[in-house]
């Protein structure tokens, strides 16, 4: 009795075939395959050492030819592109010695039937008793990995999109799962020129469960002549770019695109920072990880998702998903104002909202908190004119820094009276964090902040908000340069 070594040879070049699998090449009889792949081993090959090509689509007919030759008492080696594990060679053999073993132990069939039956799992030819030797090679999402940068460094799955096998509902519930469960995703067989809609499926899919800002990378002909290495986002992922000779691979939650390089941190390098800056951060971020796994749409764009992530960190409150109102890009818009020196003062309606504020980034960015509730100035002011001490504050405020940064987390009076103040012409804010709480007029002066015009606005709808949600939305808007990386909890 012979052998049969089942080889995988790697994505396609050369330099990527193991020495295992050369050492096997080069001691076989007979080496079968698709003759495409012959190319890469002839070198290898002892002179006499026979190649057999069984043709595209005809696996099993390889492997029956396979164990016939090792029947005969040939070294046999299947070669298979990548791993033969994966996709590949191996997990066929290995059902068709069982087929053989247990076809002959129930000894189904009578002589004369066998003789008529499918020879490999009927005939009395010792298939169960070939020693089957897999190899294992470098995959083509592997090699495709490395050309992309390192984008599978945590958990991640494997997808192949190819219905042959498996019925596409199937494969449907799998993609699913692996966008649910926040899984790096590398797509086998994305598409053929009869399956041309199967990968427009999975980008849609995914974006039901995951950002738009999500990494995505892909590969044609990774590790061959006419190689090509792309790297863009789900947003922007165009499924016609791609063809059968190409791997794609989707990031996870945490994925980010550096230098052109695609990046999935498996947690070393922040963790260890977070420790050495501030043991609390670490705390954060994971609890920004649990929130974006339990987020009913994970796909907002980062301007939306950073200030979300802060208020349900805050509060415990998922209702915040639907309760944040902002103006598009209003966090990256102020974020700009903060960096570029334009916004100076942040006005809060009470001290507790200003106390909420980090002062390690207001040292950092040159920025000063003031409140005028309990200035002399509002308190008389108030008294004289019949008016609460929060809507004499913003007139303080709204004279003193026209063009702050206004957070209201306590009073509805005070956002009432700055949308007054905006629209008689008394200032001009760099934005409004809307935020304050209860059950008189709280719903009403969030509805009048909508309608400020050109403002970037941050508004917590309905009666529910507060000063430690003022507070935090600032502190969102403050570390903004944060957000891509998903650092949050840095103070300086």
């Amino acid at each position: 009795m012979g052998k049969i070594y089942v080889a995988g040879i790697g994505p396609g070049s050369p330099d990527d075939i193991t020495p295992a699998v050369l050492k096997a090449v080069s001691e076989s009889d007979v080496v079968v395959g698709y003759k495409y792949y012959f190319q890469f081993i002839t070198s290898y090959l002892r002179p006499g050492t026979e190649c057999v090509d069984s043709g595209m689509k005809r696996e099993r007919e390889r492997a029956e030819q396979a164990f016939l030759l090792a029947e005969g008492g040939k070294t046999v080696c299947v070669i298979s592109s990548g791993d033969a594990g994966i996709y590949g060679m191996s997990p066929l053999l290995f059902e068709m010695k069982a087929a053989s073993k247990r076809e002959k132990s129930e000894a189904r069939f009578n002589s004369a039937e066998r003789e008529q039956a499918r020879p490999e799992v009927n005939k009395e030819r010792g298939a169960e008793d070939i020693e089957i030797i897999p190899l294992p090679g470098i995959s083509a999402f592997q090699k495709a990995a490395s050309l992309l940068g390192a984008p599978i460094g945590h958990d991640f799955c494997v997808i192949s999109l190819s219905d042959l096998m498996t019925p596409w509902a199937t494969i449907e519930r799998r993609i699913i799962a692996a966008a649910t469960a926040d899984f790096v995703t590398a797509v086998y067989n994305p598409r053929s020129n009869g399956r041309y809609w199967q990968l427009h499926r999975l980008r849609e899919l995914f974006l039901k469960h995951r950002s738009g800002d999500t990494p995505v990378g892909y590969v044609r002909q990774a590790g061959r002549e006419d190689q090509t290495v792309t790297v863009t986002s789900l947003n922007d992922f165009d499924p016609e770019e791609v063809d059968m000779f190409t791997v794609v691979i989707i990031g996870n939650s945490q994925s980010y695109i550096r230098d052109n390089c695609f990046i999935t941190p498996r947690g070393y390098y922040s963790d260890v920072k977070c420790k050495m800056e501030n043991v609390g951060a670490a705390i954060m971020l994971r609890s920004f990880q649990t929130i974006m796994g339990e987020l009913r749409n994970p796909s907002y764009p980062l301007w939306h998702l950073w200030p979300l992530l802060h208020a349900i960190h805050t509060t415990a409150d998922f209702d915040m998903e639907s309760l944040l109102w902002m103006t598009p890009q209003a966090t990256a818009k102020l974020y700009g104002k903060v960096a570029d020196g334009t916004l100076k003062t942040i006005v809060t309606d009470v001290t507790m909202a200003a106390s909420g504020i980090r002062k390690g980034a207001l040292a950092r960015l040159g920025i000063e908190v003031v409140c005028y509730i309990n200035d002399e100035r509002a308190v008389a002011m108030a008294k004289e004119q019949g008016i609460t001490r929060a809507q004499a504050s913003m007139r303080l405020a709204a004279d003193e820094h026209p063009d702050a940064l206004f957070a209201i987390g306590n009073a509805p009076t005070a956002l009432l009276e700055l949308c007054d103040l905006i629209r008689h012409g008394k200032c001009r804010p760099a934005g409004i964090v809307g935020a304050p709480v209860g059950f008189v007029h709280v719903e009403e002066s969030k509805h009048a902040a909508k309608t400020m015009r050109d403002i970037p606005l941050i508004i917590i709808e309905g009666r529910k908000g507060g000063s430690n949600l003022a507070a935090t939305l600032v502190n969102s808007i403050l570390t903004y340069d944060d957000a891509e990386q998903l650092r949050p909890g840095r103070d300086v």
